[in-house]
């Protein structure tokens, strides 16, 4: 595919060296996000008790749900017997719910109590605390422009699942 802005692109002095810079970066912000202690610092952070493993679960039915097991397996990129096993481990603290899936209903969806929403409430105000100590040196264009960028980076990303970075 040539479009206009890959041909606006592919005209630029070091485009190369440029996408494996971005290309590393990228790589080193999933590599922080993927720690197992990046998600034991925002829990304590949060104050919550929580099992780590069952963290980015809950965020993520917060977020997406309702949401089927398979799905949701494929977005942790983890077997689905085993995030069926996770979602009853929150259906059992009261953070999530399973309920027959709105367009077929031999699925079930997870979605997040209003204990599952309380507890990601606290997450997000804790991440935002931790986010803007890590942009504290940033000047207001500078963070609006990584912003709107990483927003347009991702769609393009999610349009074209298949194409590599």
């Amino acid at each position: 595919m040539n479009n206009v802005q890959n041909t606006h692109i592919s005209r630029g002095d070091g485009i190369s060296a440029k996408l494996k810079t971005l290309h590393g970066s990228l790589l080193d912000i999933v590599n922080v996000m993927n720690r197992p202690q990046r998600d034991e610092v925002l829990i304590r952070a949060a104050g919550i008790k929580l099992d780590r493993a069952l963290f980015p679960l809950l965020v993520i039915v917060e977020r997406a749900g309702p949401i089927g097991v398979v799905e949701l397996a494929d977005r942790v990129g983890r077997d689905h017997t085993t995030v069926s096993r996770q979602i009853a481990k929150l259906e059992a603290l009261g953070l999530v719910e399973r309920r027959p899936g709105t367009s077929d209903r031999r699925v079930r969806e997870a979605a997040a109590t209003q204990d599952g929403k309380a507890m990601t409430l606290r997450i997000d105000q804790a991440r935002e605390r931790i986010a803007r100590a890590v942009f504290s040196g940033w000047n207001p264009e500078e963070f609006d422009d990584m912003v709107r960028l990483m927003r347009k980076l991702a769609d393009a990303m999610m349009k074209d699942p298949e194409g590599e970075m």
